[in-house]
């Protein structure tokens, strides 16, 4: 039973602190931002690229 419980600790306190770092997250939109400058260096490396389609 004693094993159990710890098992049981274990589980609740990383539920926990993964519901944590998810409102973190969610609340400063910190997903939002990390596509942003990702869409910003995507941006940068293709917009330097030649045309390829030419009319």
């Amino acid at each position: 039973m004693d094993k159990l419980l710890k098992i049981l600790w274990k589980i609740i306190k990383i539920l926990f602190i993964t519901v944590g770092v998810l409102f973190v997250v969610y609340f400063w939109n910190l997903d939002q931002k990390l596509m942003a400058w990702a869409y910003k260096c995507v941006n940068k490396i293709f917009d330097r690229k030649k045309e390829d389609i030419n009319f």
